[in-house]
């Protein structure tokens, strides 16, 4: 009798153990975070503080998984899946969503946004609340953080680059946005839409001569092992929002929803930290690696007004119409078209 009590004691403590040990421990929620580009970039070091800061305020409950280099897809496609609620978070740049959100557009257009704190002014104020909504609306996807990655400087294989006449004797792989597609044929350039996952390979084998992308991004991307020269043209300050599914979104508490927008805007704030402290030394070892940087004839003088005048005109109306550039530029402090 005796034993049979014991067995019966070590049984009860034996479930109590398990029991306790299940409702003492959890597994974190891990949430899938695409990233178009490479380590060591500015959207990867947006995407390791928006974790940590997620962690954080969420006592551990929430974390997430950085994909980088296009492991989930190209940029676009990111769009369509965090749309379709099969991918959690992609941070990507603002060209790749605006197919899917015309708007945001207005971020893409030539010679708009002309220092870090522009885009901070327009993409974390009235403007960027409105292009939230937008992109919610338009592409099923809620915008919770902008990463600033500088200006998108023309990098190219065959020669320095000066005027627009140099810029007609290559081919330039561009995203494929029909904004800045228009732009290089105002320019009188041989624009080639390429996927952002396609383009590596592209230029290493010569099927194109160039591209465009931020100082920051052509280090992270190795870009110089297979491009010679810059032109440092200043027509798109690259902006790379944080998209994450409206339906993951929605399905979540009003808790952790405040936890997402917090944990984004504190990477937001590092991401302008990160550009300030490294874009000056990037440039600099990317000069030592033996890249030739020239600037653009005249002040770019000529560039600012092919594309001012062929392609702001040309896409009033998919911004959301003329008065839309008009409320930027006077938030801008510029004079109005």
């Amino acid at each position: 009798m005796k034993y049979k009590n014991n067995i019966s004691t070590a049984v009860s403590l034996t479930a109590a153990l398990v029991i306790g040990s299940c409702t003492s421990s959890f597994a974190a929620t891990n949430w899938k975070i695409a990233g178009g580009d490479s380590e060591g970039s500015s959207q990867h070091a947006f995407g390791l503080k928006f974790v940590e800061q997620l962690e954080a305020k969420t006592g551990g409950e929430y974390t997430g998984t950085l994909f980088m280099n296009s492991q989930l897809g190209s940029e676009q496609d990111t769009v369509v899946e965090a749309g379709l609620g099969t991918l959690d978070f992609s941070i990507l740049a603002i060209n790749n969503v605006t197919p899917f959100s015309p708007t945001v557009g207005i971020f893409t257009l030539p010679y708009v946004i002309q220092s870090l704190d522009e885009a901070e002014l327009l993409t974390q104020g009235e403007v960027g609340a409105e292009l939230v909504e937008n992109t919610v609306k338009d592409a099923g996807v809620r915008i919770v953080g902008w990463a600033y990655t500088g200006f998108r400087v023309l990098t190219n294989s065959k020669q320095p680059i000066e005027t627009l006449e140099d810029l007609q004797k290559v081919i330039v792989r561009v995203p494929k946005n029909e904004i800045m597609i228009d732009t290089y044929k105002a320019w009188g350039g041989n624009p080639t839409p390429m996927a952002w996952s396609e383009t590596f390979t592209a230029l290493q084998q010569r099927v194109v001569d160039g591209q465009d992308n931020p100082y920051v991004t052509v280090d992270a991307m190795k870009f110089d092992t297979v491009q010679k020269y810059v032109t440092n043209i200043r027509y798109i300050f690259s902006i790379e929002p944080l998209i994450m599914s409206e339906s993951v979104y929605q399905d979540q508490t009003p808790e952790v929803q405040q936890a997402i927008v917090e944990a984004g805007k504190a990477a937001t704030k590092h991401s302008a930290e990160f550009l300030t402290a490294n874009e000056a030394r990037i440039k600099q070892q990317l000069i030592e690696k033996g890249m030739i940087i020239t600037d653009p004839a005249n002040g770019e003088k000529e560039w600012i007004e092919k594309a001012t005048t062929a392609v702001w005109p040309k896409h009033y109306e998919s911004i959301g119409g003329k008065d839309k550039l008009n409320r930027v530029l006077r938030l801008l402090g510029r004079d109005e078209v």
